[in-house]
């Protein structure tokens, strides 16, 4: 029977390891869609530039333009 507490016992402290351990993963773990590619970051580059540039037309305006 002491054999068998003991085993309890370690296995109990195996768990409040893991638990830790799952705790420290979840604090600094990485949001993978929050990750940019070189192509995302060239696509935000074009992006800001073209709307520095006024160059951006609205979903609006495009409907307009498409009517005529």
């Amino acid at each position: 029977m002491i054999y068998a507490t003991a085993s309890i016992e370690h296995n109990i402290e195996e768990l409040k390891v893991l638990k830790t351990d799952i705790a420290y993963i979840k604090t600094h773990m990485v949001d993978v869609d929050s990750i940019m590619t070189k192509e995302d970051y060239i696509a935000l580059e074009e992006y800001k530039n073209e709307k520095s540039e006024k160059l951006l037309v609205s979903y609006e305006q495009l409907k307009k333009e498409s009517c005529l």
